[in-house]
C-alpha cells in the first residue's frame, strides 16, 4: 500500500485510470492491525485493477477529519479523484470484496 499524507493525497487519489481505496488507520489501533493482512490479500487479488493506499490519522489529522475517519480503520473509495463512499471497522474479507465491487461497478 502506498503511504499518503496531506501533501500527496489529492494528487494520488486522482492519478491514473485505476480506482483507489484509502485505508485510514492508526499505529496504536488493534482493529487496524487485524484488518491490514486482509486488505493486503485483497490488494494482491486486485493488483493492476485497484490501487490501495493508506493514511495514518495521527500524521494527517485534517485528512482524517475531512473523510470522517473518526473510527479506524476507515476505508474511502475514489475514482478519478471523486469520493464514492466509505466503510468503517472490521470487515470480513468476502464482505469487503463484495462492497468494493458494488461501489466501483456503480461509479
Amino acid at each position: 500500500m502506498q503511504h499518503l499524507t496531506s501533501q500527496n493525497f489529492s494528487t494520488e487519489t486522482a492519478r491514473g485510470p485505476l480506482p483507489v481505496i484509502v485505508m485510514f488507520y492508526a499505529v496504536w489501533c488493534g482493529k487496524c492491525a487485524m484488518m491490514k493482512p486482509i486488505v493486503e490479500e485483497i490488494e494482491k487479488k486486485y493488483r493492476g485493477r485497484i490501487r490501495f493506499c493508506e493514511v495514518e490519522i495521527d500524521e494527517s489529522p485534517l485528512l482524517a477529519a475531512d473523510y470522517e475517519a473518526d473510527i479506524v480503520p476507515t476505508f474511502v473509495f475514489f475514482r478519478n479523484g471523486k469520493f464514492l463512499g466509505s466503510m468503517q471497522g472490521i470487515i470480513d474479507e468476502n464482505v469487503f470484496e463484495r462492497r468494493l465491487q458494488k461501489i466501483f461497478r456503480n461509479s
